[in-house]
């Protein structure tokens, strides 16, 4: 993306901010192709997925290990990864979501609660599944990625991967600020769908903050490159006397309160907006 456009994004995010359209994307991107169902191998259970998964995540470790070595991408420091280790079976993984490279990050982090050949699975938007060409492409289609569908026959096909990488015990990372801001500190209210997944299977959810602070490096467009600071927090369970509904807005609403004092800790100001 070049300078202007980052700078066009940058002003779309403040005045969405001012709007409180705090989930709206923020870039351009072409409309969606429909995926289709069937399309979708959620659970990598073909021999063709399970080539282009080792391909697709061979290509994305090479590109973001890449960045760290060039210091276009900095993982500062790691707290509370007990938090996350302490979950052995599946679980949502949430996290603030910044940047292109956020989901490496909280992968490459939250390794040590990962099983023996697991991989974190990460719930996308259905364009980032079927617009990209090249080698983004490859990454975006077969790297342990969850495409949202439009179409409600291909949503059954999520559902049914979903239910069936939680029982074998995966991770699944889930945006639930729903839209990438670029380099936007501040926790943004959330949306239902990740802690209706949690709900929904019963399962806990693990909040990632992650906090940033300018770096001495600058990116391809001359914007300060982020040090990144990954905060793991305590795991909310979903409470077995309450039903999806409750739960869902019971977890929504503490991962949030939980952020906002992660975000007020690391940066020593109230959060406002």
């Amino acid at each position: 993306m070049a300078k202007e456009d980052r700078l066009r994004v940058i002003a779309r995010i403040n005045e969405y901010e001012r709007q409180g359209r705090f989930n709206d994307d923020v870039e351009e991107d072409d409309p969606p192709i429909p995926i289709k169902p069937g399309e979708v191998d959620y659970t990598v259970k073909k021999l063709s997925s399970k080539i282009k998964t080792a391909t697709a995540n061979f290509l994305g470790k090479a590109f973001f290990e890449n960045m760290i070595k060039h210091n276009k991408l900095i993982i500062k420091e790691v707290h509370g990864i007990e938090n996350a280790t302490a979950v052995k079976g599946g679980a949502i993984v949430t996290s603030n979501h910044f940047h292109l490279s956020d989901n490496y990050v909280v992968y490459k982090t939250i390794k040590p609660a990962l099983k023996k050949r697991h991989y974190l699975y990460k719930v996308i938007k259905e364009s980032n599944y079927t617009n990209f060409k090249g080698p983004v492409r490859i990454m975006m289609r077969h790297g342990n990625t969850m495409p949202l569908c439009s179409n409600i026959s291909a949503m059954k096909d999520f559902y049914a991967g979903m239910e069936t990488l939680l029982a074998r015990g995966e991770k699944i990372l889930v945006y639930p600020e729903q839209a990438m801001w670029f380099n936007y500190r501040k926790p943004r209210p959330l949306k239902p769908g990740a802690f209706r997944f949690a709900a929904k299977y019963a399962v806990p959810v693990i909040p990632v903050f992650i906090g940033m602070k300018d770096s001495e490096y600058l990116d391809d467009d001359g914007f300060p490159v982020q040090e990144l600071y990954v905060h793991y927090l305590p795991a909310i369970y979903p409470d077995p006397a309450l039903g999806v509904r409750e739960n869902t807005e019971r977890m929504m609403n503490e991962n949030y309160a939980l952020w906002v004092a992660a975000y007020e800790k690391f940066y020593g100001e109230k959060l406002t907006y």
